[in-house]
């Protein structure tokens, strides 16, 4: 019956079964898509692969089928064309080609027929078993039949698939065979030197002038990026790199760490440029990025960032420099040894112009990257008034804090009078201590800090707060008067003596800022003197003189507590 029923099925039935278990035999693709490769199972024509430089993995179906050294026409065509012959494909190197072999077809199509012929056994005697004809054994072992029979078309579908066809490194295009294994047929492709695929990151420096890649001309100073990107799908010299974007990545990685610049000319002709930086994503993904080399090249724009003092090698010779030596940094063919690692390595500075440096220091004070000090001006953190910016101008890492305490008349007593003094006596007090014109920003900080932790106070008098500079003289200032706290108790507790005091909830904010300014910072010297371990306990006690405890205000307190500390256990119990 099976031999019978063999011979009477379609070829064209089987010719469609082995397309519908080819395009389910995720075997072929599996680790593919997750590499970041874009697959295509049994694409109908050429054009369905797109010709867009990235990495393209084809399973081709049985019409293709290709021999070791022998790449089949239907192969070939999908190599060399997209739409049709007259448009040939240019990212050839972007896409590796996996076929069956002529045999391996065949036994694919034993296989399906076998199992087809057994389903159709299956149909007849099921006729037959309704009716009582035909006993339970041969039944079972006719499902045998059918479950072996199917399980052997996957099988024999990916040994069918075998044969890898590409371009070789000479632009021939070449067929070999792979020695299929437990592994998925990607991975045994990818693995395979004849394949030429890299999957793993390249340096920057190899795409260069004098790389090992030589993308270069004699002479080129500058490249667009999608030439470089888009190389290694169109020339078969090259390896196949499995993600484009993997290029792109390494491209401004480079940029990054300044061994060349990236520059976009925009529509307008405006130029934008990024060295030591990178660029957004939008600037990456416009056609018109260029690569250029660092000595060929005038930036539009410098990082402000780069400013600063630990920004760029050799800028900062000093504790301090001046505007001009930051305009000698970016004249152009100065080379500077920059730290990689455990190595040094020369690294060219590019050239800007005199309105380029003079912005970039412009945005690092601004935005607190450097302290500036020209004649009696002092900034930072503040825009930079037109003028201001004189090639003597001297640049300082940001200035120190100053504590709250530092403003107080116990440290500063000159500048107070009956307890009273302004923000502009205090500005000029702690610029005659630091031995400069502190920034008004440094100065207006603290004063803030002081108003808000309760230390000082805005007099009746006072003028605007906060106020710029010039306002400075009119802002009256004076101590904040303090409840006094009450007197501390000591005695012995079960681990050791202890010191505490009972405050009320208003009276708890001076003491914190107490603690935290002036009596923390002492113990923490004493434990490290004296090395006695102490301890800071802070509780919520509720006094059952003035008022009863219910349920819901003790739920309040304990949520009030937890927000400054989960630590806090509230322990509550109901009067009868």
């Amino acid at each position: 019956m099976h031999a019978k029923a063999a011979a009477e099925i379609d070829r064209d039935v089987v010719k469609a079964r082995l397309i519908d278990e080819i395009g389910r035999a995720k075997e072929l693709t599996r680790g593919a898509s997750t590499s970041g490769v874009r697959t295509h199972t049994l694409p109908y024509k050429p054009k369905d692969v797109e010709d867009d430089g990235e990495f393209h993995y084809v399973i081709l179906g049985p019409d293709a089928a290709s021999e070791s050294g022998k790449p089949s026409p239907e192969a070939t065509r999908f190599l060399n064309e997209t739409t049709s012959s007259e448009k040939p494909r240019v990212f050839r190197n972007a896409v590796i080609l996996l076929t069956p072999t002529k045999d391996g077809v065949e036994l694919a199509r034993n296989a399906i027929r076998d199992y087809l012929a057994w389903e159709q056994v299956r149909t007849e005697l099921k006729d037959e078993e309704d009716g009582g004809q035909v006993d339970v054994a041969r039944m079972q072992t006719l499902l045998i039949r059918v479950r072996e029979s199917q399980g052997k078309i996957a099988n024999a579908i990916y040994q069918a698939y075998s044969t890898v066809v590409t371009v070789t490194e000479k632009n021939e295009i070449q067929a070999f065979r792979i020695s299929i294994s437990d592994d998925p047929h990607f991975q045994i492709v990818k693995n395979d030197q004849r394949s030429r695929i890299k999957d793993s990151a390249i340096n920057a420096e190899s795409l260069l002038p004098g790389g090992p890649y030589d993308l270069w001309t004699d002479g080129q100073t500058a490249k667009r990026v999608k030439d470089l990107t888009g190389a290694f799908a169109q020339l078969p010299r090259l390896p196949k790199m499995l993600k484009a974007e993997t290029i792109l990545d390494t491209l401004v990685d480079g940029c990054r760490q300044g061994a060349f610049v990236l520059k976009l000319t925009r529509p307008d002709g405006s130029k934008r440029t990024w060295w030591l930086s990178e660029p957004d994503e939008n600037a990456r993904k416009d056609a018109a990025l260029d690569l250029v080399l660092p000595e060929s090249v005038d930036l539009a724009e410098i990082d402000p960032a780069l400013v600063a003092k630990d920004g760029l090698a050799r800028l900062w010779t000093s504790d301090e420099i001046t505007v001009q030596d930051a305009l000698a940094y970016f004249e152009g063919g100065k080379v500077v040894q920059m730290k990689k690692g455990d190595y040094e390595e020369p690294m060219m500075i590019p050239k800007a112009g005199k309105a380029v440096v003079q912005e970039a220091v412009k945005q690092a004070v601004q935005k607190g990257k450097v302290w500036l000090v020209s004649g009696p001006t002092s900034i930072y953190g503040e825009e930079v008034a037109p003028g201001i910016l004189t090639a003597g101008a001297v640049l300082l890492p940001p200035p120190e804090p100053v504590s709250v305490t530092g403003i107080l008349p116990e440290v500063i007593p000159d500048v107070w009078t009956n307890v009273e003094t302004t923000a502009l006596a205090i500005a000029t007090a702690l610029s005659q201590k630091a031995g400069k014109t502190l920034p008004w920003k440094t100065v207006a900080d603290v004063i803030n800090q002081a108003i808000n932790n309760r230390y000082l106070i805005l007099s009746e008098d006072s003028g605007q707060w906060p106020c710029d500079f010039s306002g400075a003289g009119k802002v009256a200032l004076e101590e904040a008067k303090q409840e006094p706290i009450k007197p501390v108790e000591v005695h012995e507790g079960s681990s050791g003596r202890i010191a505490a005091v009972s405050v009320t909830c208003e009276e708890a904010q001076a003491l914190l800022d107490a603690l935290a300014y002036e009596a923390i910072p002492a113990l923490l010297e004493i434990k490290a003197k004296t090395r006695i371990g102490v301890k800071v306990t802070v509780g919520i006690e509720h006094d059952p003189e003035t008022s009863e405890m219910t349920e819901e205000a003790a739920g309040e307190i304990g949520d009030a507590a937890k927000s400054a500390s989960d630590d806090f256990r509230i322990l509550f119990e109901q009067k009868n």
